[in-house]
């Protein structure tokens, strides 16, 4: 009996032992692979800078360079995942939410974007460790047939830098977006087909993803300007009620239309007419929300989407750390990777909760905002069985009472006025990051919610009127900048 103890005693031993064999081979092998990881992304980012830093007018590369930049933030994101997995895990850093759980997280925001309630619970049947193979693979096999892609872009010419194209002003910068930047210059730079009426290029999203950033950023490049003799900037309604050829410039014209609401052929075919005498190699861009919009283009349309939950987590990080390294401070980092969830891809939220983050980077207050905000999506989804961003994209009401502790009475917000109603522009004003950070107490009355101005071109200002009430009566609208900060728009 003894023997046999003693048999069945050791056999327990060496499997106990061959198990914390297999668990350190199974650390070293992870570690061996993460750090492989974050050799391919430092090639392959250093050469999605270099690339995006040129002229490219193949359509070819351009899709070779949107790939290697999916695959470089799906990269950085799994390598997010995998630090603050184990730090969440860690005994000695119990201050961070274990709910940083980055796969739980991307659940969520799948529900946010699919409306669905039940999706917080999620099963683990693809692991961290997948993510980790999925993105070596790629990665790998991208670099390894990188060669003929660097030698091409070597060859395309170099753009000239303007300040907010680089990170020497953090949130002075366009983020993002430079294939769909060049996809555009190429067609403003190439000349009309015959027989040589101007082109019209719609780009189409929903609210607040970007568009009218992009289309600025591109009127403001040196190379587009010298192309065209003007650049002006109208919008549906005033093409309906301008005198034909009223706008028409001498020489190449580019004209950006903004669509609020959709328009009659017979008024557009009317514009369009007109257009016609411009000068040779004029072309118009067309932005809208509305799909149908896109039916005005002489081109296949541009849809800008959303960015990617891996890009957005990355612009948040480079937006709220300034110049800060996030590797020095890991609970921040969790912090911001769960917020950057819970956001939903909202750049104007992103920018505001970025812009007091930098100016307090104490871990309490970065963990106070969080639960903030977790609040404020958990009551929306309760309430209105949507995320806030969709809500606010659907021109729908959006409580954000959450975010201040001191009432329980519903803050809510609405559709937008139009630009020209001047039934708000007399009340008391409250900055949405003050609000958020809780250093103001919001009046009783209806106030104006100043939630953000963009540092760069169109330079659009977000202002919602709010007040606390049981019945819904918020609304927001944006307020255009001063003339002298629109030279895009001018004639040089």
């Amino acid at each position: 009996m003894e023997m046999v103890v003693s048999a069945i005693a050791g056999d327990l031993v060496n499997r106990f032992i061959s198990f914390l064999i297999k668990k350190h081979e199974s650390h070293a092998n992870l570690e061996k692979k993460v750090e492989r990881l974050q050799q391919l992304l430092r090639r392959v980012h250093m050469v999605v800078e270099e690339a995006e830093g040129r002229y490219i007018t193949n359509s070819r590369l351009l899709l070779e360079l949107k790939r290697l930049v999916d695959a470089m933030y799906q990269g950085y994101h799994v390598l997010d995942t995998i630090k603050y997995r184990v730090l969440c895990s860690s005994s000695e850093e119990k201050e961070v939410s274990s709910s940083s759980n980055a796969l739980s997280l991307v659940n969520s925001i799948n529900c946010f974007r699919t409306n669905s309630i039940n999706c917080f619970h999620t099963t683990r049947s693809t692991t961290i460790f997948d993510h980790l193979e999925s993105s070596l693979e790629n990665l790998e096999t991208m670099v390894s047939n990188m060669k003929e892609f660097v030698f091409l872009v070597g060859g395309c010419e170099r753009m000239s830098r303007s300040p907010y194209d680089t990170y020497l002003y953090t949130d002075n910068f366009m983020f993002g977006r430079q294939v769909e930047k060049q996809q555009i210059m190429s067609v403003l730079l190439q000349e009309n087909i015959p027989p040589f009426a101007p082109t019209v290029l719609p780009i189409i999203s929903t609210n607040r993803v970007g568009k009218k950033t992009l289309v600025a950023h591109v009127c403001n490049n040196d190379r587009v300007q010298s192309h065209f003799s003007s650049i002006l900037r109208l919008n549906g309604e005033s093409i309906c009620k301008t005198e034909h050829g009223a706008f028409i410039q001498a020489g190449r014209t580019l004209v950006v239309v903004e669509f609020t609401s959709d328009i009659d052929d017979e008024s557009w075919q009317k514009f369009y007419s007109s257009a016609k005498r411009m000068g040779k190699g004029s072309k118009i861009i067309v932005i809208s929300r509305i799909e149908n919009v896109s039916r005005l283009g002489t081109i296949r349309p541009m849809h800008i989407n959303s960015l990617s939950l891996e890009e957005y987590s990355y612009l948040f990080k480079v937006l709220a750390f300034g110049s800060t390294n996030p590797e020095d401070h890991p609970q921040l980092s969790a912090v911001a990777s769960e917020l950057a969830v819970l956001m939903g891809g909202s750049l104007v939220v992103a920018n505001v909760c970025a812009d007091i983050f930098r100016k307090n980077q104490n871990v309490q207050f970065w963990q106070r905002i969080l639960n903030k905000y977790r609040n404020v999506v958990a009551n929306n989804l309760s309430v209105f069985r949507e995320h806030p961003k969709l809500l606010m994209e659907r021109d729908r009401q959006v409580d954000i009472a959450k975010l201040v502790s001191s009432t329980s009475a519903p803050l809510r917000l609405m559709p937008p006025h139009c630009e020209d109603d001047d039934s708000v522009r007399d009340l008391p004003k409250v900055r949405f990051g003050d609000l958020i950070a809780g250093s103001v107490v919001p009046p009783k009355e209806e106030f104006e919610l100043v939630a953000w101005e963009s540092r760069i071109p169109p330079y659009k200002k977000y202002v919602n009127v709010a007040k606390f009430s049981g019945e819904v009566n918020v609304s927001e609208r944006a307020v255009l900048p001063s003339k002298k900060r629109r030279r895009f728009n001018q004639n040089k």
